[in-house]
């Protein structure tokens, strides 16, 4: 191994959707070694299985290949490796796209694939077992259009020890783009617990794109030329440290702040974040900004990983449908929801009348007063609001009854329907999340490379670490007296995000000194009662000494989650900012600091 060599991996998406612009940037401006790609969430699965049933050379991230087409000339030439989960549920044909574009560009690639993430031809065995939901204990229903096991990063190590160019793998765990190719050229073994925790944090911290460039940042007063963001680069070393950048001359901000709050973003217990490579300690890791736009980042942990794979299935449950209307005037609010109500049981009675089954749920939203505080709005009187009205139903024709009954409240209910928004709404299959373990030996890893298939060995282990509790010490504040109080955006930076129906909220002090008063007054019972409205499990907190900060685990706060909820935050993605505006006891000096 070359002695001080650095790695360096850019990102340039964040999801299936993200911008166009961030694979050139890095290609042309990075200096890159990789470029990685993170295109899939788990309705995504479901959107490409759908879209496979109709066509089957679909069943891919699309994006990719329109993102990648124009850059292969030049990622040849510059000799920049690709990694990807654009793969999908049909990586074989994600990899024919790409090499006839390839070809068009007269470029040579060599292309592996990782498969064996895909299981759905397996439902009837899972179901016979049968496999149980993480959360609820049920067993797997019907209608299921998805299953995908998170896979790790020894496919993509061994992939590339093979010779190729590019990558693309199915489901995997987003982190696993990054430390694949930090295996293969460090030649980091499985059971270098330390490394490859610390491979999986730089994953970690650049796999959603632009939200440690200073995008979703708590100061985003800060950040210059949003309209020209800076895409993340890590530069890793051969021990697991690395530093934090993005390409001179862009826009966007790498600071402590945006990194630590990436850090904490989407993850639980911090002591104990599992992966399937590595169960990682990420309790005691430093953030240190060490130049213009770049920031230091080490002490990760790791220990082994556990005995299973996590899996997720998408299944159909009913049908669901999303309306928004403009209501405008004297009492707007008021007049939303009375509307709103009259709908809802006027429709019921109709269903009624043709035998139907009531809604299996409904959500009203009058945004405009706050409504996803709950009992912590502000309330006003506004006089422009917006109407949403949220449904689902077992049949696809009661919900189109209601997107046509919904026009009659124009003319027929209460004044100032100004505008229904996108016009009369779609009816769409209501896609719910099942999640469960799978034993790693139930898995077969494959790489298929210069048309043959490698089947992997996965080591592991005979212990499972899933239900590995904190062992770390409560921490005893020592704080002068407060007589005043601030708000929590003046002591600190905190980003919330989802995990299934959970969220977390990750909260930085912007000073050591600050962290014992946040802590004293930031309880799991304060935090609990400030979300009552949402709410329904316990909370969590956890300290992470290394960043002076507190992670919180919101427990089914989030109506079911991203594709089952019917919230108008499904993902928990404002949670932080309502958390900011609490107000911390404080003494009169740190008070008056703040304000500077």
């Amino acid at each position: 191994m070359e002695k001080n060599k650095i790695v360096k991996i850019g990102c340039a998406s964040a999801f299936w959707g993200d911008t166009s612009s961030a694979a050139p940037q890095l290609v042309y401006s990075g200096n890159i070694d990789y470029l990685v790609f993170d295109y899939l969430a788990e309705v995504t699965m479901s959107i490409l299985a759908g879209a496979k049933l109709k066509n089957t050379d679909m069943g891919y991230a699309t994006d990719f290949v329109k993102h990648m087409s124009p850059l292969l000339s030049e990622v040849k030439k510059r000799g920049i490796k690709i990694i990807s989960n654009a793969g999908g549920i049909n990586p074989e044909a994600c990899r024919a796209a790409v090499i006839e574009e390839a070809k068009k560009a007269g470029v040579e690639l060599n292309i592996a694939l990782v498969k064996g993430d895909n299981l759905v031809d397996q439902k009837k065995q899972l179901q016979a077992l049968p496999v149980t939901e993480l959360e609820t204990g049920q067993t797997m229903p019907d209608g299921i259009t998805s299953i995908n096991a998170y896979l790790g990063a020894h496919g993509i190590q061994h992939a590339l020890e093979q010779g190729a160019d590019m990558v693309i793998t199915g489901r995997c765990v987003d982190s696993a783009v990054v430390l694949g190719p930090l295996m293969y050229e460090f030649g980091w073994k499985a059971d270098d617990y330390d490394l490859l925790a610390a491979g999986s944090l730089a994953g970690h911290i650049i796999e959603c794109g632009a939200q440690c460039t200073g995008g979703n940042f708590t100061d985003w007063h800060l950040v210059e030329n949003f309209d020209d963001m800076g895409f993340p680069i890590v530069e890793v070393e051969s021990n697991g440290n690395f530093i934090v950048t993005k390409p001179n001359g862009t826009g966007g901000i790498v600071s402590f702040g945006s990194v630590s709050e990436q850090f904490l973003y989407e993850i639980g217990d911090p002591q104990n974040y599992i992966l399937p490579d590595v169960s990682c300690d990420f309790t005691n890791v430093t953030i240190k900004e060490i130049g213009n736009d770049q920031v230091f980042v080490s002490g990760a942990r790791g220990k082994p990983p556990s005995n299973t794979y996590k899996v997720s299935a998408t299944y159909l449950m009913g049908y669901r449908i999303s309306i928004a209307v403009i209501i405008v005037g004297i009492n707007a609010a008021k007049k939303a929801k009375v509307s709103a109500e009259a709908i809802i049981k006027k429709t019921e009675r109709m269903f009624s009348d043709n035998d139907w089954s009531n809604y299996i749920d409904t959500k009203i939203s009058i945004i405009g007063t706050e409504a996803t505080y709950g009992d912590n709005a502000r309330h006003t009187q506004p006089r422009e609001v917006l109407l949403r009205i949220m449904a689902t139903h077992e049949q696809k024709e009661a919900l189109i009854l209601l997107s046509r009954e919904i026009a009659q409240a124009l003319t027929g209910m209460t004044p100032g329907f100004t505008n229904m928004l996108g016009g009369r709404p779609p009816v769409s299959p209501s896609i719910r999340l099942f999640s469960f373990l799978l034993p790693k030996e139930n898995i077969r890893t494959t790489v298929d490379f210069n048309e043959k298939q490698f089947e992997l060995e996965i080591w592991t282990t005979k212990s499972n670490n899933v239900n590995s509790k904190n062992t770390m010490p409560e921490l005893s504040d020592n704080i002068d007296n407060p007589d005043t109080e601030v708000s929590l955006i003046n002591l600190a930076y905190a980003r919330s995000g989802d995990k299934g129906d959970h969220a977390n909220i990750g909260i930085i002090a912007r000073k050591p000194e600050y962290l014992p008063y946040i802590r004293d007054c930031l309880t799991t019972k304060k935090v609990a009662e400030y979300f009552s409205h949402v709410i329904k499990g316990e909370v969590e907190r956890w300290d992470v000494p290394g960043i002076n900060a507190l992670n919180f685990l919101l427990r089914n706060s989030l109506g079911g989650g991203g594709m089952a909820s019917l919230n108008v935050d499904p993902q928990g993605k404002a949670y932080a900012q309502q958390l900011l505006d609490i107000m911390i006891p404080v003494p009169h000096k740190i008070a008056e600091e703040t304000k500077k």
